[in-house]
């Protein structure tokens, strides 16, 4: 029978899918049975969706044989749509349930039709197909017999019956087609099929294929003639350059194969076989998921461990199925990878590619050399983060400590260096600490034994990891310890051991480690390494005198000598390291400045000059180095610019600190603003006795105009008589106040009450409006600390003695006031009700005060 519809094949499913929603509307409507055709249209609108998706699926092919299936499901639905119309009254269910069965059978046909349909959508046509051929209705949900046709309605009757001639008729013709399809794959020969297996183009062998497919499923093929015909070879052949769905049967096929029989298995596990095999883990969803299957099948072999291993990317790929969203894959994906784990070249494998739990499993159960191989292998390879990580979650560190505790020199060495590369991971540090490996560690270090000091580096690189965190100190004496070893040691390991013990001073909870620290004469064990040659001991030191000197200032400065100073000062102005520079200023800044002893040694020393000059050169990009320096050279300048010493401010003067004060309180730290906002406030205060008066009789040449100050009636100089308003301190200092940050808000606020001293109040106050201050202060009223608030309420009370201030800024000042003489600290009270008794807010004989 020869196909002559030309029309396309989207527009002949479209057709067909009205056709099926008129069939079910039509069964909706039917006046009788009605239970039945209600039924019969709730699976007809099932096959809707599923033809749609049919219609829009870019795989599918059109071909002759789809065409058939198609045409035969639609001479189904026509015939359906007659019996409708016309139906059997005799035994409705009946003839309901073979329509329903024959429409079944023609989507079996076009799901056997549908070569290039992917799994799910084959799954769903099965589905349906399944629901349809197994449907059966109970003779009790029909009716009873309708009443005989009457004479007057008798050429009804002979319609129906000439009807149903016709049904049959197309009913023969449906049967014919499917037949014929059907013999299209049975009419070729065996020799037909192993010629078009192996050398057909992709219609052809796709034709083939599913036929073959189908006949192992049905049993009709034998092992026998499989092997003759080589054809699991000539499928392995085939599989790397057929279509995608040719490749997923072929897969399916030696899947079934390989379950038959172990000499099958044998014929799929050559290293070719495989390497095509591995390809299709890195393709679509349902060929990595039936791929990684059938190679799971195999791996019961152990050459097939051996080779997949071997196979370049395998276990990447597979790892990446593991953790993959696919959950059959990734369950078989997992098998595999612990089949193929029992090779320990592919647990090295695995945990190159990020998977650690084979790894893991030979250092807690392996043979000595395995858990040597593991380790050495860990400490070689670059973890991230999230790879130690795993490790660690994994179990890793135990079974390495113990490995470093009870093992022989090769196995100490290996674990060691590879806890050295978990150890950069905080909490694997925690699970350190757990393990007590830090005893074991000490002992290590204090061993003469000459075997065991290759073992000393990465004991003391990972002592320095451990340090990091504060748990350490749970090891009562650890300090000490190391601080005897000190001198004892190879560079490296005293590079290990400053980094441990800086970590440790560093602890907030480590008060009592740092006095003992100091009490074992730390200091006469840190300062001779100021001079080491080696630049990466020397920061050490440096570091830790620093960190030394912060929380100890007094009790560190009693053991420093003036040659000591002098090399702090060496290293500041010579070392090329910003943070040898910064850790060197920052042991100086904690000097206490009441030593005078100290200021006339850095004075001699031009410490000064140095300082200005390494500030002046400020990098492009700041960095954390830069910040602690420039706050450790602002806390040195409140050594030289105290107000009882007019001479060392002078000195200050001249070596142009003043404008690097400025400098500092516009672009540093919040702490360098805070100690710099500090020397300008300390400056300030001798400014009033310096400045010149306008009728001074000392000057040779009469100053400029420009020379004259507004604030301190006089002329005044930067260098002569340390001026905040020509130094032009004031905008950064009340930018300050105007920030978000309240850390430095009593240094500035002390700086600006400089301003107000008795002589000068009006003109001060003037100035600080004048620079938009009044406003920056009150605001800060509602935020700051309790000392901050203190002095910006002494301020406001000098600047509202002025009536314009008090008239401008009064009424915004009053809300924050009456909240702090509400809710305020209870020592603010007294000058807050004073506050607010000179707005006239309160009578002055309140009990506020």
């Amino acid at each position: 029978m020869k196909n002559t519809d030309r029309r396309r094949f989207p527009e002949l499913v479209w057709e067909l899918e009205a056709l099926v929603e008129e069939v079910a509307s039509l069964a909706k409507e039917s006046g009788s049975e009605r239970e039945l055709f209600s039924e019969f249209a709730r699976l007809l609108n099932k096959l809707a969706p599923v033809l749609s998706d049919i219609r829009d699926n870019k795989d599918v092919m059109d071909t002759v044989t789809i065409r058939k299936a198609i045409e035969s499901l639609e001479k189904e639905l026509k015939r359906a749509k007659t019996l409708i119309k016309t139906p059997d009254s005799k035994q409705p269910n009946i003839w309901i349930e073979d329509v329903i069965q024959d429409l079944g059978r023609s989507i079996g046909l076009v799901l056997f039709a549908s070569i290039d349909l992917h799994f799910d959508m084959k799954e769903r046509i099965g589905a349906l197909h399944k629901e349809f051929m197994t449907v059966k209705f109970d003779a009790s949900l029909s009716p009873s017999c309708s009443p005989s046709p009457s004479p007057s309605n008798g050429s009804e009757f002979v319609s129906a019956t000439a009807s149903e001639k016709e049904i049959e008729e197309e009913r023969m013709e449906i049967v014919e087609e499917r037949i014929e399809i059907e013999e299209e794959r049975s009419n070729l020969t065996i020799d037909d099929a192993v010629l078009q297996l192996k050398y057909g183009n992709d219609d052809e062998f796709n034709f083939t294929l599913l036929g073959f497919s189908e006949s192992i499923r049905q049993g009709l093929i034998t092992n026998e003639w499989i092997n003759e015909e080589g054809i699991i070879s000539i499928l392995v052949n085939r599989f790397g350059s057929c279509k995608p769905i040719n490749r997923l049967i072929i897969l399916q096929t030696l899947k079934k194969l390989a379950l038959e029989n172990a000499e099958n298995k044998e014929k799929m596990a050559d290293a070719a076989s495989l390497s095509a095999l591995v390809k299709s883990l890195t393709r679509d969803v349902e060929e990595r998921r039936e791929a990684v299957g059938l190679l799971l099948d195999l791996s019961d072999l152990p050459a097939v461990w051996r080779r997949l291993g071997r196979i370049q990317g395998c276990i990447v790929m597979l790892v990446t199925m593991l953790n993959g969203d696919d959950p059959i894959a990734s369950d078989n994906a997992g098998k595999l990878l612990n089949a193929l784990s029992s090779n320990t070249q592919n647990a090295l494998h695995m945990a190159e590619a990020g998977y650690f739990k084979p790894l893991v499993h030979y250092l807690r159960e392996g043979s000595d050399m395995s858990k040597i191989l593991m380790a050495t292998a860990m400490s070689r390879m670059e973890l991230t983060d999230q790879s130690r990580a795993s490790l660690g979650e994994d179990g890793a560190v135990e079974p390495l400590v113990k490995m470093f505790n009870a093992g022989k020199l090769e196995a100490k060495l290996s674990s060691l260096n590879a806890l050295q590369n978990l150890s950069n991971l905080s909490e694997n540090i925690q699970r350190l600490i757990t393990s007590g490996i830090v005893v074991s560690l000490l002992q290590l270090l204090f061993s003469v034994t000459s075997v065991l000091m290759t073992l000393r580096e990465p004991a003391s690189a990972i002592l320095a990891r451990i340090a990091q965190s504060e748990s350490i100190l749970v090891n009562q004496d650890v300090a000490q310890q190391m601080l005897s070893l000190l001198n004892l040691s190879s560079p490296v390991i005293q590079c290990h051991l400053l980094q441990a013990l800086n970590s440790i001073a560093g602890h907030s909870s480590a008060s009592k480690v740092r006095t003992k620290m100091k009490e074992n004469g730390a200091i006469q064990v840190l300062l001779p390494f100021l001079t080491e040659s080696n630049a990466k001991i020397r920061t050490g030191a440096l570091n830790l005198l620093y960190t030394l000197w912060k929380y100890l200032p007094e009790e560190m400065t009693e053991q420093l000598g003036e040659s000591h100073l002098l090399i702090i000062v060496s290293i500041i102005s010579s070392s090329p390291l910003e943070s040898d520079k910064a850790a060197a200023v920052g042991i100086l800044s904690n000097i206490p400045i009441s030593n005078k002893k100290v200021t006339e040694v850095l004075r001699k020393a031009n410490l000064l000059p140095i300082l200005v000059s390494i500030m002046t050169c400020t990098p492009s990009t700041l960095t954390s180095a830069w910040h602690w320096l420039a706050e450790g050279v602002a806390g040195i300048l409140i050594r030289f610019t105290i107000p009882s010493d007019k001479r060392l401010q002078l000195l200050a003067a001249e070596k142009e600190v003043i404008p690097l004060l400025v400098k500092l309180v516009s672009s540093g730290s919040l702490a360098a603003k805070s100690k710099a906002a500090t020397s300008l406030a300390q400056l300030s205060q001798n400014s009033l006795s310096l400045r010149k008066s306008k009728k001074s009789s000392w000057f040779c040449v009469p100053p400029s105009t420009t020379a004259f100050c507004g604030v301190h009636d006089g002329y005044c100089f930067v260098k002569s008589t340390f001026c905040l308003v020509k130094a032009g301190a004031l905008p950064p200092l009340i930018q300050i106040l105007e920030g978000k940050d309240r850390e430095a808000d009593e240094a500035v606020l002390n700086a600006l009450a400089t301003l107000l001293q008795d002589e000068i109040c009006e003109n001060g106050s003037n100035y600080i409006a004048e620079k938009a201050g009044i406003q920056a202060i009150i605001k800060i009223l509602e935020s700051t600390t309790v000392k901050a608030q203190e002095k910006a309420l002494w301020i406001l009370e000098r600047v509202f003695k002025v009536e314009a201030h008090r008239v401008k800024y009064g009424e915004s000042a009053q809300v924050l006031l009456i909240d702090l003489a509400q809710n305020g600290d209870p020592r603010l009270k007294s000058s807050t009700a004073k506050l607010l008794a000179q707005l006239e807010l309160l009578q002055a004989q309140s009990s506020y005060f």
